[in-house]
């Protein structure tokens, strides 16, 4: 019978360190590909988790799909450049941008339907609901301008100038709605209150900022660049806290508060998953593969799962500029999950 090893007291700290540690996530990865089909192009998705269905914006329309089963639900016609879908759940309605003829569409969330138009401003393109005020905002591109729609009246009820050309916004629950400001490179603060922009910063080395997600508990705003970056914002301060390396073409940013976990969707064809280790420092952790051209996307903070889509593409046009045809049926959503 051999005697037993000698105790080592570094061996057992290490081991019982190992044994605390947390268990590492395997990360994001494609967990369903589902082809909807459907025609044209398409730009935001949104996700009505009252009814658990997914808004795809497809120019003309906006379809409706089950992301679960990867079932069209519904096909709600009657758009001039679908973009984006915030939703009023307290009035059961959803409120979609159609840029080509600067109105807000109003959608009965439980019959699909289109109930109602309300005049916004040239080019009106991402929205979004603040339950805090119970008001819908529109960024109006070429108008450089902000819609305030109020659901209980159905009415455009003001038209806020910004400093330059908006692309996205989201509203922060305590009176403010911040606005990525594409052809500046700045982030305009808007006061619901006043309807005015009160402050404006900065975001260089950031160029042509797109999707803008919030952290509301630390005040902090998520900006993609188009220049390759993510452009991090202290909301209370007004200012730039630092950049961080995406894919190229980024069009959405997501924020989930449960695992402290920021995404940039980017038309290269990648996800990039960024950790905010504290709310003055970050870090890349994952850059999941998803589909070239997949440069929206949407997240259920429920669970964690992130959505996006894209098509496959034909040949380049004749002289190879221009935007590729899509292969008919191949309009794909894609579900990433941990």
């Amino acid at each position: 019978m051999t005697s037993p090893r000698p105790h080592h007291p570094l061996a057992a700290a290490v081991a019982a360190l190992i044994a605390l540690l947390p268990t590492q996530s395997t990360g994001y990865k494609v967990t369903a590909r589902q082809v909807v089909g459907g025609d044209n192009g398409w730009d935001y998705l949104s996700l009505d988790t009252l009814h658990d269905q997914l808004y795809i914006t497809r120019g003309s329309y906006v379809m409706v799909v089950d992301p679960s089963s990867g079932k069209v639900v519904a096909s709600i016609p009657g758009f001039d450049r679908a973009h984006g879908v915030a939703f009023a759940y307290d009035v059961g309605r959803g409120y979609a941008t159609s840029g080509g003829d600067s109105a807000i569409r109003v959608i009965d969330l439980a019959t699909h339907t289109v109930v109602g138009k309300v005049p916004a401003q040239v080019d009106d393109d991402g929205i979004v609901y603040d339950p805090s005020s119970r008001l819908v905002f529109s960024m109006n591109g070429d108008a450089a301008s902000m819609t305030i729609v109020d659901p209980a009246k159905n009415a455009n009820v003001a038209n806020v100038a910004l400093t330059g050309k908006p692309e996205f916004g989201i509203a922060d629950g305590a009176g403010h709605v911040y606005v990525n400001i594409e052809d500046a490179g700045e982030v305009d603060e808007v006061d619901i209150a006043s309807r005015k922009v009160t402050r404006h910063w900065s975001l260089s080395p950031c160029k042509s900022p797109t999707g803008l997600a919030i952290d509301a508990e630390h005040h902090r705003l998520f900006t993609g660049c188009r220049s390759g970056v993510m452009a991090i914002s202290d909301a209370q301060a007004g200012k730039l806290v630092t950049t961080v390396p995406i894919g190229q073409g980024v069009d959405a940013t997501r924020f989930d508060q449960g695992t402290r976990l920021a995404f940039a969707s980017c038309g290269d064809g990648t996800i990039t998953v960024i950790h905010e280790d504290s709310p003055d420092k970050y870090a890349v952790v994952q850059t999941v593969p998803t589909m070239r051209g997949a440069r929206t996307m949407e997240l259920d903070p429920r669970n964690h799962t992130l959505y996006t889509a894209s098509a496959e593409f034909g040949a380049l046009p004749a002289g190879g500029r221009g935007r590729p045809p899509l292969v008919p049926n191949t309009f794909t959503l894609l579900t990433l999950q941990r």
